[in-house]
């Protein structure tokens, strides 16, 4: 049953505040495309745009790894979003979104990227990208024949043990420039005066993401950047990775206090890490094995966060982590994210029930695998509906499907999942 109450009418910020803070709020809250991974496929940006009659124009890629289409502030009164993304300067492949141009996706889809966004197509019909748009350095990432999105392009050169050096691993990282402050300046206090919950992503902080290892954004990386050998020294070459990451911390720390003097408190909720550790039914690694690599740094990140500023903090990690959940807490996280309930031990139940008090779930709405790509809008429907059931009770959660809305998804089972989101908070006004 949807229970039936009244409270008071607040502002998108409120809403999130008010959620992240373990109370609940008038309605549940929506984010949908303040991070990189509760984003919507561009392919899907469009066809919501002509569904709600908005003005036609082509979406924009501003995350052109996944194809993550813009969504604008029209299609986020239209969608009911409460969230407003900040972005770093530079996008997954190293350049800049700015100076946008007209590009045809696989499927005809006419989009705008970035000026820099070059690509190729190879001897299979595979598209090709390259870091900074250099054509003159080798490919980052492939895009195979009939695909949606780009995979990375592993270039490892072959490993030297008695010359492998951290400082290979660290040559994305240093102090954050007086250009990217200025930039991250401009960008929150344009996203804080549109009134909805800002969400920040400023960078280096996430201690061996394997989106970030391979370093599709660097021309001829160096260090261990293939994923495969980069799993295998997490267990044989621990030295190596405590080193990368130590370094790599402080620089975090350092820039984190020069970023909040210049945007201060507006930040509402940071996104530091996208490192995975579950798959479908298992993990990467064991608790022990995350307690000794991961939770010293995390924690010496958001320990900082709060003892310094108001903002939340925001962990990424897909598949079955409900084993280092307990350690997620103790490094400090408030949120968690996409809450893959479709993987072992994650049931929504177990996992309000057990962290709820402790930890904001910011996703497991909907099912991105199975229902809402493959459902009828009813499955969709009764599977959103039975989700906010759960996890509303008593704040910490904020509404978003589990993980991006992939290409191909119909317009109609997106539309019924937001409709759902509309009748169980108009149930509460």
């Amino acid at each position: 049953m949807l229970r039936e109450e009244t409270i008071e009418a607040m502002t998108s910020r409120e809403r999130i505040l008010t959620s992240l803070s373990h109370r609940e709020p008038d309605q549940v809250p929506v984010d949908f495309a303040s991070t990189a991974v509760t984003g919507i496929h561009v392919s899907v940006v469009a066809t919501l745009r002509d569904y709600y009659g908005l003005e036609k124009r082509p979406v924009k890629v501003h995350e052109p790894y996944q194809m993550l289409g813009l969504v604008e502030d029209d299609l986020k009164t239209a969608m009911g979003i409460d969230t407003e993304g900040v972005f770093p300067r530079k996008t997954l492949f190293g350049f800049e979104n700015r100076g946008w141009k007209p590009w045809r996706c696989q499927d005809g889809l006419e989009v705008l990227v970035p000026e820099d966004f070059r690509t190729t197509v190879d001897a299979n019909g595979d598209i090709l990208i390259y870091p900074e748009g250099d054509l003159s350095a080798p490919p980052s990432g492939k895009m195979p024949k009939g695909g949606f999105f780009f995979d990375t392009i592993v270039r490892q050169e072959p490993i030297d043990e008695e010359r492998l050096n951290p400082e290979d691993n660290l040559e994305e990282f240093g102090p954050v420039t007086a250009e990217d402050l200025d930039y991250f300046r401009r960008e929150v206090d344009s996203a804080a005066g549109k009134g909805r919950a800002v969400v920040a992503n400023f960078g280096g902080t996430g201690f061996g993401d394997i989106a970030l290892v391979p370093a599709p954004f660097l021309k001829y990386p160096k260090g261990i950047r293939d994923i495969a050998e980069w799993y295998i020294s997490t267990r044989t070459r621990r030295d190596y990775i405590h080193a990368v990451f130590s370094k790599q911390c402080e620089y975090a720390l350092a820039n984190l206090a020069r970023i909040f003097e210049v945007v201060g408190n507006k930040v509402d909720v940071v996104f530091l890490c996208g490192t995975d550790f579950g798959t479908q039914e298992s993990s990467f690694c064991s608790r022990q094995t995350f307690d000794e690599l991961w939770l010293p740094y995390y924690k010496r990140i958001n320990d900082w966060i709060h003892a310094n500023t108001t903002w939340k903090c925001f962990k990424h990690s897909c598949g079955s982590v409900e084993r280092f959940t307990p350690s997620f807490i103790e490094a400090g996280f408030d949120i968690l994210n996409p809450v893959q309930c479709s993987a072992a031990h994650m049931e929504p139940e177990h996992l309000k029930s057990s962290y709820g008090d402790r930890l904001s779930f910011w996703g497991g709405g909907v099912d991105t695998q199975r229902t809402l790509p493959f459902g009828t809008p009813a499955e969709v429907r009764e599977q959103v509906l039975r989700r906010l059931e759960i996890f509303s009770k008593g704040g910490g959660f904020v509404f978003n499907s589990i993980h991006n809305i992939q290409a191909g998804t119909p317009v109609e089972n997106v539309v019924a999942m937001l409709d759902a989101v509309r009748q169980f908070n108009g149930r509460r006004r």
